[in-house]
């Protein structure tokens, strides 16, 4: 089971650490961890994918609260959120395959960002699941390089009945 943890903290040094201390110290897992400065920049939103057992990733919720620089956190599914991910990968091609690259690209809605003689580097942002799908697009090519953001999320918005 998946929970993803939006948690806003104070934007001050060492934050990043002692959340990801909590983690190691009690071996919860981690899939995805982003960071970045709110409106207000004295606030930072961290947000936490992790994996385990409904038990463990109650607990995670219950430590995080704890900590005396964490300000609010809200957990929920990935049902429940809007996940994105930003990839940049970059690879090699020829005359062979650069068109069927070119269409996949067209299909999933990536974007070409530079382009060489042998090699491109590609930019897609999208759901995790479909990211994890155009890199399977790309297994008949060589990879040289691939940068992952880890997910971001925010809650859907949720109209109110009358």
């Amino acid at each position: 089971m998946k929970r993803i943890y939006s948690v806003l903290v104070e934007n001050r040094a060492g934050v990043l650490s002692r959340v990801a201390g909590l983690f190691w110290r009690r071996c919860f897992n981690i899939d995805s961890l982003a960071v970045g400065e709110t409106e207000d920049r004295t606030v930072s939103n961290m947000v936490i994918v992790s994996s385990g057992e409904e038990r463990t990733l109650e607990q995670i919720e219950k430590q995080l609260n704890k900590k005396i620089d964490i300000i609010k956190v809200r957990t929920f599914s990935e049902s429940e959120g809007i996940c994105r991910e930003l990839l940049l990968v970059k690879i090699r091609y020829n005359r062979e395959n650069r068109k069927d690259i070119m269409e996949n690209c067209e299909i999933m809605g990536a974007r070409i960002v530079d382009l060489g003689k042998q090699a491109m580097t590609i930019q897609i942002c999208d759901t995790p699941e479909r990211i994890e799908m155009f890199l399977d697009t790309l297994k008949t090519v060589s990879i040289v390089e691939i940068a992952r953001t880890g997910t971001l999320a925010m809650l859907k918005i949720r109209e109110q009945r009358r």
